[in-house]
């Protein structure tokens, strides 16, 4: 990462840079993050830093439920139907297994230097300052339109209930938004809390949903018939798609569960994001990356199996309210499965917590666009203004900024503008793939850095297996997706709309690249050149400083195990 864009020159009272163990006893652990990261202690105390409230439990359940919306309830109908039972558990599971590869990686970089914003940084220290600007700006710009989505979906949700039909939606809108920015706005850790809570419930719904699933499954609802996998006989297992031949068109809605896959599991690298204001992150960090295998597990794969077994995917009631745009829990497979067998109060029940999780991943992809906002301002990227931090760590600019975009979401109260709305929301269709290979180029950059300067990886804190052969297989998978996501565009004939909406993101990411690679005359770092250790010492210095906790009873050993 270039550094000319901090200061060099120390007071002549200042600690020096050189001396970040100096500057973490005297100032405390923020101060001293911050005077690594700048190069001196009066640009540290000018603009202030993020501060570590995040605690362990925060980070353990952001990792396991945080930006999981409405996409695990709703969009997973949209799916079965296109693609039948099968084909969502094969592309839910595989999209899992290289998006926790893709996880591997990201938590090593993370724990070596765990800086808030993370992702662009890590681009620019070790592949290229242009591709951290086209991460850092296209993470923020789809983080602040998804924003939008999700504070608009919750005011769709809403209006499941008959109570709230007559009331206008924009009321909803601006309800959802101030909940969301003063969540943000006053300290992190007032966000961690609601962040734990959302996760929580997400979490205890899954579980109850898997249970209720089984007892279904078996026999155990007020119809008392046993489903087993009569669904997967009749209608069948795999749903043809798009082409008129069996095994082709198998194939191809198999395929298209993998897109679908992909825009499910978006926001998970969010616990990287975070990693900047954690407590103890050499700890809780690796902690938080290995719990995404259970997210994976429990939350999708298992989820898409109970969905596949629970609902045919040529439900009438299921394609009438995806055809009809039903709001809320109407299009949720969930509750179609309900429904069918026969249990009352619940549908009202899973209308909430969906609501929960859209409100949920609102307040959290507010988080992340506002971090991705900082950390472009910490790589010379964006104003330096946006480095200005409030006395709680907050970056109330970063997150004013993104928190303004939300007003867009006024835009889908009226049928003309939504129309603008949704072409807004088109632009950030693959803007997660896009993230997820720079994480793994990152990482193989990285790794080739450690190689060069003589770093061994058995010295460090979290250590990913089998690198970096699975770096390169989850940048080829995630590749492939961008490339073929949009396939189904030439059938039955070249359709233009669709053409643009899921290919227009790759000539805007590399517009940010060449961009800033032409604009600063960047070029790809030499392993050898890598900057490996600008904001570390502060960050090594600050571990021994953290309280080593024991449990004293059986409780708190299930207690620290779990968060």
């Amino acid at each position: 990462m270039e550094k000319e864009h901090y200061p060099e020159e120390t007071g002549m009272d200042a600690p020096g840079y050189d001396d970040p163990a100096r500057i973490v006893e005297d100032k405390g652990i923020r101060v001293g993050e911050a005077a690594d990261m700048y190069g001196d202690l009066d640009t540290a105390e000018e603009y202030g830093y993020v501060t570590r409230g995040l605690k362990s439990r925060h980070i353990q359940f952001i990792a396991l439920g945080g930006t999981i919306g409405t996409g695990l309830f709703l969009g997973i109908g949209r799916a079965l139907t296109t693609s039948g039972p099968l084909s969502i558990l094969l592309g839910y599971t595989l999209t899992g297994i290289a998006v926790y590869g893709m996880m591997q990686c990201l938590g090593e970089m993370a724990t070596w230097l765990p800086l808030p914003g993370a992702i662009p940084q890590f681009c620019a220290r070790y592949v290229d300052g242009a591709l951290g600007f086209a991460v850092g700006w296209n993470n923020w710009y789809a983080s602040a339109i998804t924003l939008c989505a999700e504070i608009s979906a919750a005011s769709l949700v809403i209006q499941f209930w008959q109570g709230a039909v007559g009331i206008n939606i924009a009321a909803w809108i601006s309800i959802i938004i101030v909940v969301v920015l003063c969540l943000n706005i006053f300290a992190v850790s007032i966000y961690g809390e609601a962040e734990f809570i959302f996760a929580s419930v997400k979490i205890i719904t899954i579980i109850g949903l898997l249970i209720m699933a089984l007892c279904i499954d078996v026999g155990g609802s007020p119809t008392g018939v046993r489903i087993g996998f009569a669904y997967w006989r009749d209608p069948g297992a795999m749903k043809t798609y798009v082409s008129s031949d069996p095994n082709t068109g198998r194939f191809l809605g198999f395929f298209a569960t993998l897109v679908n896959a992909a825009f499910s599991y978006g926001g998970v690298e969010m616990v990287a994001v975070a990693a900047g204001e954690a407590e103890n992150p050499r700890k809780n960090i690796p902690k938080a990356v290995r719990r995404v295998f259970w997210r994976i597990l429990f939350f999708y794969v298992l989820g898409s199996l109970a969905v596949g077994v629970l609902v045919p995917y040529n439900d009438p009631n299921l394609l009438s309210a995806q055809k009809s745009g039903a709001a809320g829990a109407a299009t949720s497979p969930w509750v179609i499965a309900i429904y069918r067998a026969g249990i009352p109060v619940l549908p009202s029940i899973i209308n909430a917590v969906i609501l929960t999780s859209a409100s949920s991943s609102a307040n959290a992809f507010l988080y992340t666009g506002s971090r991705y906002l900082y950390a472009l301002a910490q790589n010379g990227q964006a104003p330096r203004f946006l480095l200005t931090c409030s006395k709680t760590g907050v970056p109330y600019y970063c997150v004013g900024i993104t928190a303004s975009i939300s007003l867009l979401t006024y835009m889908s109260c009226s049928s003309g503008a939504n129309v603008v709305f949704e072409w807004f929301q088109n632009l950030t269709t693959i803007a997660s793939l896009f993230t997820w290979c720079s994480i793994c180029l990152a990482y193989i950059r990285f790794h080739a850095a450690l190689k060069a300067q003589g770093i061994d990886r058995n010295t460090l804190v979290f250590k990913s297996p089998f690198q970096p052969y699975i770096a390169w297989l989850a940048f080829s998978f995630f590749a492939m997706i961008i490339l073929f996501n949009g396939f189904y565009v030439w059938s039955p004939t070249f359709n233009i709309d669709n053409f643009v909406t899921d290919y227009v993101g790759i000539p805007i990411f590399f517009a940010l690249y060449l961009f800033w690679k032409v604009f600063k005359r960047t070029k790809w770092l030499d392993p050898a050149d890598v900057d490996l250790h600008t904001g570390k010492a502060a960050l090594d210095e600050a571990d021994l400083h953290w309280p080593v906790q024991h449990p004293r009873n059986i409780i708190e050993r299930i207690w620290f195990w779990i968060a």
